[in-house]
């Protein structure tokens, strides 16, 4: 069950989606939650079968999803697919898709850049735990890509504009 039936995403794929995903955490920006998005794409790497904004400081876009994904996908269905996100997983995160069984993730911005932008932010208390590490500590072999560079500026500049405004909380 933990083979791999379809290929890898390629680099054009990652990119559109990784944008889509940005678009997703723009939404949840808007709607006053921490601008974080995500997206769950099937075996083909082309249909995109959900998508998730940050719900707050618990409910991570990657956790929601990778929770429903569970109730609507058998687990080798999920172990093709790819969970796509504009920033490396938490450690809470890289967990629940652990366990969600989705073999892949590709994510644009690593979780140490982010701690650079938030700083020591009261709602966003970013953990130094890379989610290869989290992985590696699993028996599952999953495949992962990021941060990639071509979408890296785009994801730190939403992420910027929103932790230095007021409404963002203390710094």
């Amino acid at each position: 069950m933990n083979d791999f039936t379809f290929p890898d995403p390629t680099p054009d794929q990652m990119l559109r989606h990784l944008r889509r995903a940005n678009e997703v955490a723009r939404r949840a920006m808007a709607l006053g939650r921490h601008p974080f998005g995500a997206l769950l794409v099937a075996p083909d790497h082309e249909t995109v079968l959900a998508e998730q904004g940050n719900v707050d400081s618990v409910n991570h876009a990657e956790a929601v999803l990778a929770r429903t994904a569970v109730l609507n996908f058998a687990p080798d269905y999920l172990w093709n697919c790819t969970l796509v996100t504009t920033v490396e997983p938490c450690c809470m995160c890289a967990g629940t898709q652990y366990w969600a069984h989705i073999g892949r993730l590709v994510y644009g911005l690593e979780e140490r850049r982010l701690l650079q932008l938030t700083g020591n932010h009261a709602e966003n208390p970013t953990m130094d735990l890379p989610c290869r590490d989290v992985f590696a500590r699993g028996q599952k072999p999953l495949r992962v890509w990021g941060p990639v560079p071509e979408v890296e500026a785009e994801i730190a500049a939403l992420h910027a504009g929103f932790w230095r405004a007021p409404h963002a909380g203390p710094t």
